[in-house]
């Protein structure tokens, strides 16, 4: 059977004019910002008019941790979107917009796949509306007026040596995580030791993401710390006069962007900050607005619940003034048996009793969830190699954590395939079960935050940190930053930081590496282990298959 790609399904898409999809939310043609046909901003001043309006269901899509199998948390999200308005609920998706890097990379986009899409693919995979080229140049624009403040005499008295502010570039490009900057002589300023991040991982993402309104990005901008003096007190973006001109740049990458989805329901994707070294979801500003437009909203979070959907819960939420009213997990036969100890190469064979043993780490996060008194429900995500023998060891499984598994062929079939996942959170959400609450108070201090998560969520027996990384935290408090959450930045793969460590582990020990003050983003990345802000390109990148062929259409692109 000849199976078309994502993006031959994509490009065959019946697209409404965006103003229809516009329309289908309350917004006037007037209100949205056009780029091109199928693509538009929504506008700050439409924004602000609907703050009095009540807020819609909001329906978090998460999901177990991430395996080589794959487990296909936005196509869920899109396909959940549409079967809520195949069943004749007002819904919208708000998802997160694609980073250049993976796509080029080995993850390829981040737009749903099969028949569960949002469009235009191409375009939301590659430069979509410049936000991440505007963020780029924000950020870049601080790095600048660091280094040219120093030049100039260095008024601030900033130590060259501690200047924590890299430059980023959205593509993946190991060769840029460590350089030495300035070298050439005089006119090129003082050598020092420099390097890069990836966009989506810089603090001016995550800032865009949590701020409310174009004043509260500035504010943030200026509480980005950027050096330190040789007395060691920070420096600030503000002290370098460098947040207005960023807001400027940014003031367009504020206003979140509208497509459709292949079904030409509406979809918001804005924003896209890591999920380890930042929060992981889509901005504040979007899921926000949406939920004043549509009476269902479905967003996600990024990689696994014990990464994303926490930070959401913990941080975005908490910043947010929202809460989920229910949450949808995602999971693959296929992952399960991985988790159960089966190779790869071997997934397609039938194996109940590893499905069963891989059982426990989906278990694990449903308990998670429950943590936060917000109802979870199971999405298994099918794959046409699983056996109704895997699937019903699932469904029993899931049925012994006191919630339900309920099978979804959206990337086969599109909405037809998550009508029953739709019936079933509308119940749940009628039934009014959700009393959410973060895991821990803002007034709690910083290393019990630390501890909360690794001992409730990881199920850590102990947190590791040296003296150096206690006594940081406690001066934090002291400056008056110890009512922010703290955000972990750990591996994906693993409930522990030990990315080999699959399924439920538990006697496991959490080593904390360093902390890192994100004043403006406003919470603390805690990093354990070894994580990359800077990934490196695969042996055989994606980017080698895309090409345009003779039509001049795109190819390759996944």
């Amino acid at each position: 059977m000849n199976v078309k790609t994502d993006i031959e399904i994509a490009r065959e898409a019946n697209k409404q004019p965006i103003q229809a999809i516009g329309a289908k939310l309350g917004i006037s043609s007037e209100d949205l910002v056009p780029y091109g046909h199928d693509k538009a901003k929504i506008s700050a001043e439409f924004i602000k008019a609907q703050a009095d309006k009540s807020n819609g269901k909001l329906i978090l899509v998460t999901a177990i941790n991430p395996t080589p199998a794959g487990e296909g948390k936005t196509t869920t999200t899109v396909g959940l979107g549409d079967g809520l308005n195949a069943i004749g609920k007002k819904a919208a998706i708000c998802i997160r917009e694609a980073s250049l890097g993976p796509c080029f990379g080995m993850k390829g986009g981040a737009a749903g796949g099969g028949f569960a899409q949002v469009v235009p693919m191409e375009d939301m995979n590659l430069h979509f509306t410049g936000d991440f080229h505007a963020i780029t140049s924000a950020h870049n624009l601080l790095s600048a007026m660091i280094d040219n403040h120093i030049y100039w005499g260095n008024k601030l008295d900033i130590d060259s040596r501690r200047v924590s502010w890299k430059r980023v570039l959205d593509m993946n490009d190991r060769a840029l995580r460590e350089i030495t900057a300035s070298l050439g002589g005089v006119t090129n300023g003082f050598p020092r030791e420099a390097g890069f991040d990836i966009t989506v991982a810089s603090e001016v993402m995550a800032i865009l993401c949590l701020s409310n309104d174009l004043e509260d990005l500035q504010q943030r901008l200026g509480n980005i710390i950027v050096a330190y003096r040789r007395d060691r007190t920070p420096v600030y973006c503000r002290d370098l006069k460098a947040d207005g001109a960023m807001t400027v740049l940014l003031k367009d990458a504020m206003q979140p962007n509208l497509v459709q989805t292949l079904e030409n329901n509406p979809a918001l994707v804005h924003g896209g900050p890591f999920a380890n070294i930042a929060h992981g979801c889509n901005s504040v500003v979007a899921t926000k607005t949406a939920l004043k437009l549509a009476d269902y909203v479905v967003t996600e979070a990024g990689f696994g619940a014990d990464l994303g959907a926490e930070k959401f819960l913990n941080i975005k939420c908490r910043k947010a003034g929202i809460s989920p009213d229910v949450v949808v997990i995602v999971a693959t036969i296929r992952a399960m048996k991985m988790n159960g100890g089966v190779a790869k190469a071997d997934l397609g064979e039938e194996n109940v009793p590893a499905v069963v043993e891989g059982c426990a780490n989906l278990g694990r996060h449903i308990e998670n969830i429950k943590q936060f008194g917000v109802p979870a429900v199971i999405a298994i995500n099918h794959f046409t190699d699983d056996t109704e023998a895997e699937v019903e060891a699932v469904k029993k499984y899931v049925a012994t954590q006191g919630s339900e598994a309920i099978i979804c062929t959206h990337w086969a079939n599109g909405s037809k395939g998550t009508v029953d996942l739709a019936g079933k959170v509308v119940e749940i959400i009628d039934n009014g079960t959700a009393q959410f609450a973060p895991l821990y108070p803002d007034e709690m201090p910083l290393f019990e935050k630390i501890e909360t998560v690794a001992k409730r969520i990881y199920r850590a027996d102990e947190v590791m940190a040296d003296k150096k990384i206690r006594d940081q935290l406690k001066s934090w408090e002291d400056a008056g930053h110890g009512n922010l959450p703290v955000c972990m930045a750990k591996t994906q793969y693993s409930f522990s930081s030990d990315p080999e460590l699959r399924g439920a582990p538990t006697g496991h020990n959490l080593p904390i590496r360093e902390v890192r003050l994100s004043a403006g983003a406003g919470f603390v990345v805690v990093v354990c282990g070894q994580i990359m802000t800077m990934p490196g390109l695969p042996r055989t990148p994606s980017a080698e298959a895309i090409h345009l062929d003779n039509k001049g259409d795109i190819q390759g692109l996944f």
